[in-house]
């Protein structure tokens, strides 16, 4: 087996090349966008001609929702051709994909955890471009693994856990959402789960949704973020989306049911509060 993952500078690429060289060690070339350009077309298949490669791990995605509504183009490229241009590639040379996706695809109107199979109602351009992306993959290599995740946090790059804390920190007052529910995914909890699916006695080909357990709004994550963190003074008020508005429209509730991925795989996934304890233990650990 010889695994090429993309967008290895990102949160989920750094976490994953850490449990793939920690669990299977040197059988992994890892690239980010300075390395492989995915939108340019002759470059891919000249670099997968060249790696003979069995599996193909995207972790690389344009993922600001927000600017991506004035940056149709750029997203597009990445969201959509940069997949089409691995997918094209993918029968003729042999290897399997695992395409990370979003929850996102939903326009959040559900009542009960979306499923797989539900329909898909984008509301933002970040949205549209990652759906287009699972159907050309799922068209052009329908062996193809598709993971859609949410509301993703680690130690490293941008995210919500770490806006907070910095927030926090600074003595603000914070106004958090508390009407958009959705489940906090550890970064490191889903690079377990590539793994999970990558060394897997079976492939087995086709949608799956992974995010921890467990529901939240941003207003609960924050507040658990304050807690488990021990931090005092700064209060956190619950808004409605609408004191808030944003260039992008995000679904009201995007909670994923994950029992496809827990029976295919039979594993059991963590609470979200679980995780985020030890990602804040963690951030701990890497300032001392």
């Amino acid at each position: 087996m010889k695994i090429l993952v993309t967008g290895c500078n990102g949160q989920l690429g750094r976490e994953l090349r850490e449990v793939l060289e920690s669990s299977h060690p040197d059988m992994t070339v890892y690239v980010g966008h300075e390395e492989l350009d995915l939108t340019d077309r002759q470059a891919v298949e000249d670099f997968m001609r060249r790696g003979e490669f069995t599996h193909v791990v995207n972790c690389a995605a344009y993922t600001d929702v927000d600017r991506a509504e004035e940056e149709k183009l750029q997203c597009a490229a990445v969201n959509i051709d940069a997949v089409a241009n691995l997918a094209s590639l993918a029968d003729e040379l042999g290897f399997r994909i695992i395409h990370i996706s979003t929850d996102y695809v939903f326009d959040g109107h559900a009542y009960r955890p979306y499923t797989e199979s539900d329909k898909v109602n984008p509301l933002s351009q970040y949205g549209t471009t990652k759906r287009k992306g699972e159907t050309a993959l799922l068209g052009l290599a329908p062996e193809s693994v598709i993971i859609r995740t949410g509301w993703m946090y680690s130690p490293y790059g941008r995210n919500f856990v770490k806006t907070i804390l910095k927030l926090l920190h600074s003595g603000q007052k914070l106004r958090v959402i508390a009407d958009q529910t959705g489940t906090p995914t550890y970064a490191p909890d889903l690079a377990e789960a590539i793994a999970t699916i990558l060394f897997a006695p079976q492939w087995v080909p086709g949608i799956v949704n992974y995010a921890n357990e467990g529901v939240a709004s941003w207003y609960d994550f924050a507040v658990a973020i304050k807690r488990m963190a021990g931090i005092e003074g700064p209060s956190i008020r619950p808004i409605p989306a609408t004191d808030y508005p944003t260039p992008a429209q995000r679904p009201y509730y995007s909670v994923l049911d994950k029992s496809r991925f827990k029976i295919t795989y039979g594993v059991e996934i963590p609470h979200w509060e679980d995780s985020l304890a030890r990602c804040l233990a963690r951030m701990t650990d890497i300032k001392k």
